[in-house]
């Protein structure tokens, strides 16, 4: 099994436990979020906390839309550039996890179901930005709102009750849910989207760059079945749409070639069109380890703490 690096390339105390056949032996999400991230981050440098109070900590660059009383016009006097003054308690974040609940996510080959894999991803997330004292919160949908948990510091235990209660049961449609979450933010942070976006793929970029558009930090995490990505199937048989309930005749030796050339060309195009948006993308295969997806999220977070 692949383990994981901290900054250093040395392999990462508890790395092992971030494998998703590991976790599915844990009967609790709060103490499996705890078992990840505490593995996961041991041994790396854990970057210092500035606090909550009003002290100054730093400027950042003037983004549209930000509140001009923050404006530093000393600074701009001297350098004619706008920047905006933070204080110490602006520099906790925000951190939405957008889940999608929607039928397909139940199908699992691995011993493991793509709900279950984001559902420990989630979890591992907020548990891991709690930590940090950031406002964590959630929202899953399939093709409307199913729950949604707002942004709060004291929110991690509700997340993760929610997130254990949670089932996939029907259709969905990215579309639709986003467009009301996007209305519901009031405030920038990142905004994390696990989904095995099981859709047109330009349909998919459209649906989330309006997210990016109002300044959230976008991160989305493609999640895949390894049977969904290699199509090992042999025997002829009918299979069956997660989504629609319909049942197509396959012949697989037919098939195969074409089948991973599409799933090529969807995931080419998603992660094509979200880095033209500025929008991290990264697949994941659920029978990989979960550390791949805590460095993406990582990188993420220390990236937006530097222009925050």
């Amino acid at each position: 099994m692949r383990r994981g690096s901290g900054a250093s390339g040395a392999p990462l105390a508890g790395a092992q436990f971030v494998d998703p056949k590991v976790l599915a032996r844990i009967s609790t999400l709060e103490l499996l979020a705890r078992t990840v991230v505490d593995g996961f981050i041991s041994g790396m440098h854990r970057a210092p906390n500035l606090g909550t109070s009003q002290d100054f900590a730093e400027h950042r660059p003037y983004m549209p839309g930000d509140d001009l009383r923050r404006m530093d016009w000393k600074l701009y006097a001297r350098t004619d550039r706008h920047y905006l003054k933070l204080f110490e308690a602006d520099t906790n974040a925000n951190l939405m996890v957008l889940m999608d609940i929607s039928k397909s996510m139940s199908f699992g080959m691995e011993g493991i179901s793509k709900l279950d894999y984001a559902r420990y991803l989630a979890a591992s997330l907020l548990y891991f930005s709690s930590r940090q004292r950031d406002r964590v919160g959630l929202a899953t949908f399939d093709s409307a709102i199913v729950d949604y948990v707002p942004a709060s510091a004291r929110h991690l235990d509700v997340c993760l009750h929610t997130l254990h209660r949670t089932e996939a049961g029907k259709p969905g449609s990215l579309a639709a849910p986003l467009k009301v979450l996007g209305e519901r933010f009031r405030r920038r942070g990142i905004v994390v989207l696990i989904s095995d976006f099981y859709e047109d793929a330009l349909s998919v970029v459209d649906a989330v760059k309006g997210l990016r558009y109002q300044g959230q930090d976008v991160i989305v995490f493609h999640v895949l079945d390894p049977a969904e990505l290699d199509f090992p199937f042999q025997e002829a048989s009918p299979f069956q749409d997660l989504e629609t309930g319909e049942r197509i005749p396959v012949v697989p030796a037919t098939l195969r070639d074409r089948y991973r050339e599409l799933v090529a060309e969807h995931i080419e195009t998603l992660q094509t069109k979200f880095t033209g948006h500025r929008i991290d993308y990264a697949q994941l295969n659920t029978g990989a380890p979960l550390d791949a997806a805590l460095f993406r999220y990582l990188s993420a977070r220390e990236r937006m703490s530097r222009v925050r």
